[in-house]
């Protein structure tokens, strides 16, 4: 009995990084889906009396130029910024998916031609592919959700090939041929759930890196433009005043960090979870 329950405890323990990722994911959670439980002021108001002001009890993250709350606009501009990091992550997974099991299960020509692709789009910078794609299409919100997702791709696809070939070598994808069940069988019982399972975890990864990149994208100028309230545009709009008025940098990119940083650790321990019910 003693032998059996302290795994499962032990299983059960949350790391503090952990437990703090998920209070910061939570909120982060309820700004995405109600912001009016989080500020009761309007992201958009005007208020020429009160600009620049710098943090205080009635202003957390102080004023920008034309007087709106930063932190009501950090809390409305999260729906921007998940809705950049979730639709690029999940075009860059459909991507490498497609993309990676058909590298995977083919043979000769076909998979020599996809990796060579892979490998040369891979070698690209993603910021690099993003600002290409920027340049040929304009600077929007669904451009940057592109440009993020296809400079992202190659490096899941990659990871894509990687398990289906890992895969596909199992000895109980063998034994599932040896007995007779055809090869879509195999594939939808067997080599498709295993060969996807580490990137359940990846994919939380990849939506804090999609921020990142986007809000490294608006911070040039090239993302979704001011004065909307997403948090790259956030930062491109503080750029004149990061002088004199430093919050407005600062702070926009201290939320970055720690919801990126949240995502992450999230991601890890999910991660280490799914590779340990495996073996």
């Amino acid at each position: 009995m003693t032998a059996i329950a302290l795994p499962y405890r032990a299983a059960l323990r949350l790391r503090p990084a952990t437990v703090v990722s998920v209070l910061v994911v939570a909120v982060l959670v309820v700004a995405l889906i109600a912001p009016g439980l989080l500020t009761t002021r309007d992201p958009n108001a005007i208020d020429l009396q009160s600009t620049l002001l710098s943090p205080s009890w009635s202003h957390w993250f102080g004023t920008d130029d034309a007087g709106r709350d930063l932190y009501t606009r950090v809390v409305y501009g999260t729906r921007e910024s998940f809705g950049i990091g979730l639709g690029a992550t999940a075009l860059a997974m459909v991507i490498a998916i497609v993309l990676g099991f058909v590298a995977g299960l083919a043979r000769g020509f076909v998979d020599t031609v996809l990796s060579r692709i892979l490998d040369v789009a891979f070698a690209f910078p993603v910021l690099l592919l993003a600002l290409l794609l920027i340049a040929i299409r304009g600077p929007s919100l669904g451009t940057v959700i592109v440009a993020v997702g296809i400079g992202s791709a190659p490096g899941y696809a990659r990871m894509v090939r990687g398990q289906v070939l890992h895969v596909r070598q199992a000895g109980y994808i063998q034994a599932s041929h040896a007995l007779g069940h055809t090869r879509w069988a195999v594939i939808r019982q067997h080599l498709f759930p295993n060969a996807m399972r580490p990137l359940v975890a990846m994919m939380t990864l990849g939506i804090g890196q999609s921020i990142v990149w986007a809000s490294g994208l608006a911070f040039l100028g090239l993302g979704v433009a001011p004065p909307s309230p997403e948090w790259g545009a956030l930062l491109d709009a503080g750029r004149a005043a990061i002088t004199t008025s430093p919050w407005l940098e600062i702070l926009p990119g201290l939320v970055i960090v720690v919801a990126t940083l949240a995502l992450t650790s999230l991601g890890r321990t999910l991660q280490h979870r799914l590779e340990g019910a495996a073996r």
